[in-house]
């Protein structure tokens, strides 16, 4: 169905998951995959993290025009940390929706200039592989794993399927 004069405004703005430990999970969506905070909120029993790649400026503002600016852009990641499950010896960790019981949720993908490339650099981070590039059949994609146990799947910018 094409966009009508009532939905020509919507633009998938972001997708959330749960995080055990920001001290793990902030570095590796900033540090490894190099995606920019663009805000952080503490609720008080929770901190929501806002991160996207950068590709308007966005980071450069001023926090509170940070904050204004993510809601109008597309391509948000939200990372949501209750607190104390960082430190909580029971905690078990959130489903990662690919195996059962919480089967759903598949990945969140990023797309790279040279997948060859990106791989190496993952593996000489110590990033774990849920698949690398040499495995199964789709020889043109990569998974890799999060703190929390999230598939990434890496593609490349240009993909012929």
């Amino acid at each position: 169905m094409p966009r009508t004069a009532a939905t020509e405004s919507f633009k998938f703005n972001h997708t959330m998951i749960r995080i055990k430990d920001p001290k793990l999970s902030l570095p590796f969506y900033m540090d490894t995959l190099g995606m920019d905070l663009v805000s952080e909120q503490n609720m008080g029993d929770f901190t929501l993290y806002f991160l996207a790649y950068d590709h308007d400026g966005i980071a450069s503002l001023p926090a509170e025009q940070k904050a204004k600016a993510r809601f109008n852009r597309e391509g948000i990641l939200e990372l949501t940390h209750n607190h104390g499950t960082e430190s909580d010896p029971n905690f078990q960790g959130y489903a990662n929706g690919n195996a059962e019981p919480g089967r759903g949720f598949g990945h969140i993908a990023i797309t790279v200039n040279n997948i060859e490339e990106a791989c190496a650099r993952f593996e000489s981070l110590g990033v774990p592989f849920k698949k690398r590039l040499t495995d199964g059949k789709m020889r043109h994609i990569a998974f890799i794993l999060d703190p929390d146990g999230y598939w990434v799947e890496v593609v490349p910018q240009a993909l012929s399927l």
